[in-house]
């Protein structure tokens, strides 16, 4: 029997269209509750006793004249004159006269080798001048002997009294002392030159300053052996000090090429001696040297110092940075750290530390240095600007305290 209501099967099915909007009005309410709750969150975060630690950097005024970094390198004090003084000779060192820290004149002796050996050369070069010069004039006497002879023989033979072999015997003998005096001339300026040597060997021994400066090392004591070339043994020296030109120190330093053309001949330069990190020395870009090094790849560049002073050695460590030439008639720029300035959608923006919270300003930038950036709208000289946080992004008027 069949029930007199007839229950359609088809109409309990969930409509498809209902079934989407609801699923819809569902994931808007659960965004709208996610958003409230990101919201409370951050309100939360940002008024909450919870605070981010930061660190600030002050924002600094700097001249025109002075400029602003560039590029920091790092390298040392070398001279352009520096000489290892060595004799010219092989010998045994006889007398030293230089210490270290000395100041030594040009041609000063600073050492005395043996010369006994060519003190004796010299004895005989003059030994065998003294015979020369006594030949020839034993010489000189016989040949005057001789023409007066010849004169008188000739004027016979053309007489008919003397005969042809007395006038030859009297021209030969004449001709002769000409030849020996001649020859006897050339023995004097042979042994006038072996003399020379001599005494150039023995000035030889004595071992002179090329150029005044300082001796910054002894490198041979009295009684060593020394050469101007290696002897191969161990206990021949070459060297017998080293001596450096102080008004010829300057800076060298090397340069990544990737920024080479940050760096100029006749830029200005601030050097730090790493013994007077207090202490900024005004410079100049000598030279860049025209050749690269394929291993580090870099460019050496040889700066000079504006002024010289006392306390600047040889061999100390130093640290320099170019610095930028700023227009004419632009006195003074701001600049920050690089990591104060955040790019928020497009747009630059600092944070203050200001009352214990990080309160957000907007900037306009200007040129790019290495560590800093020029601020040209925005902010003052001395501004405490937050360059990192323990907490990131940073949020307009967070609670923050400086690291300590």
């Amino acid at each position: 029997m069949t029930d007199s209501k007839s229950y359609d099967l088809a109409a309990l099915k969930i409509n498809q269209q209902s079934r989407s909007r609801s699923d819809l009005g569902k994931r808007t309410k659960l965004l709208i509750i996610a958003g409230a709750v990101v919201a409370v969150g951050l309100v939360a975060l940002l008024f909450s006793g919870k605070k981010t630690v930061v660190e600030i950097s002050p924002a600094r005024s700097i001249s025109a004249s002075e400029g602003a970094s560039l590029l920091n390198a790092s390298g040392y004090v070398t001279p352009r004159r520096r000489a290892t003084v060595a004799g010219k000779i092989t010998g045994r060192v006889q007398e030293l006269l230089v210490e270290e820290g000395m100041h030594v004149e040009q041609g000063q002796v600073l050492a005395k080798i043996d010369s006994s050996d060519a003190e004796a050369r010299l004895k005989a070069a003059e030994a065998d001048l003294a015979v020369a010069n006594a030949t020839i004039a034993e010489i000189k006497v016989n040949l005057a002997d001789a023409e007066r002879s010849l004169r008188r023989i000739t004027g016979l033979h053309k007489n008919g009294v003397a005969s042809n072999n007395d006038f030859d015997k009297t021209q030969a003998l004449a001709d002769g002392l000409k030849a020996r005096l001649a020859m006897t001339q050339v023995q004097i300026t042979a042994a006038q030159a072996r003399r020379g040597m001599a005494l150039t060997d023995i000035e030889n021994c004595l071992v002179r300053a090329p150029f005044s400066g300082i001796a910054v090392s002894k490198d041979a004591q009295v009684g060593e052996m020394v050469s101007p070339i290696s002897a191969g043994g161990g206990f021949t020296r070459t060297g017998i000090s080293t001596i450096v030109d102080m008004q010829s120190l300057e800076i060298e330093v090397d340069v990544n090429e990737s920024y080479l053309a940050k760096v100029s001949t006749g830029q200005k330069v601030a050097a730090t001696l790493d013994a007077y990190p207090d202490w900024h020395i005004p410079s100049t870009v000598r030279t860049i040297i025209p050749t690269a090094d394929r291993q580090k790849a870099t460019i050496k560049v040889r700066i000079a110092f504006d002024a010289l002073d006392p306390k600047i050695l040889p061999d100390m460590g130093v640290k320099v940075s170019f610095l930028s030439k700023q227009e004419k008639g632009k006195g003074t720029i701001i600049v920050v750290r690089r990591s104060g300035v955040q790019d928020e959608d497009g747009k630059q923006a600092v944070y203050f530390f200001k009352n214990g919270r990080a309160i957000r300003q907007p900037v306009k930038t200007g040129e790019v240095f290495e560590n800093d950036i020029e601020i040209t709208d925005g902010v003052a000289a001395d501004d405490k600007i937050i360059v990192s946080s323990s907490i990131l992004p940073l949020q307009d008027g967070m609670q923050a305290e400086i690291k300590k």
